[in-house]
């Protein structure tokens, strides 16, 4: 039995034309901070991932650098701490930036028991190409804001971040 076909056009939302994102209703998820600040993490990272490309660096490790070279004493418990990795990933991570160069452990004078991470002759010229362009990468990103807007945004971020430091 063959099925008849209707003259009228049946309208179902998987058949129309995807809508472009701005034509999307998201009143429900804009009065969120969860959202608004995923929304723009996700545009960040695309910035990050552009620029530190030819450095061949993640946004971890790269983080991991920057806490490394601004605290010469730095173990490994503490860098997860900060950066809310687990110890298990922390290992994984160091192992793999071990292998690169760009770190090294290096046993404690006081406490043999204790190592600290130290940045490699190698990891020392990662994190100075790396830093010079980070201090410009998320300009045109962020030319939406003025100065002042850029800093209490990233201040407010912070307060939300570490609801525990000082103020």
């Amino acid at each position: 039995m063959a099925s008849r076909r209707s003259a009228e056009p049946i309208e179902d939302a998987a058949d129309a034309p995807a809508a472009a994102d701005d034509d999307l209703d998201a009143s429900r998820l804009t009065h969120l901070v969860g959202y608004a600040a995923s929304r723009a993490a996700i545009e960040m990272r695309k910035v990050f991932a552009r620029h530190m490309k030819p450095l061949d660096l993640k946004i971890v490790d790269f983080s991991i650098l920057m806490l490394v070279a601004a605290n010469p004493q730095v173990n490994q418990k503490r860098i997860g701490q900060a950066l809310d990795i687990s110890a298990p990933n922390m290992a994984v991570i160091l192992d793999r930036l071990v292998g690169r160069g760009w770190v090294q452990r290096v046993r404690s004078d006081k406490d043999r028991r204790a190592q600290h991470i130290h940045l490699t002759a190698k990891g020392r010229d990662l994190v100075q190409r790396a830093e010079k362009i980070s201090l410009t990468m998320e300009d045109a990103a962020l030319r939406v804001l003025s100065a002042a807007e850029r800093a209490l945004l990233i201040e407010l971020l912070l307060k939300v971040a570490n609801p525990r430091q000082p103020r």
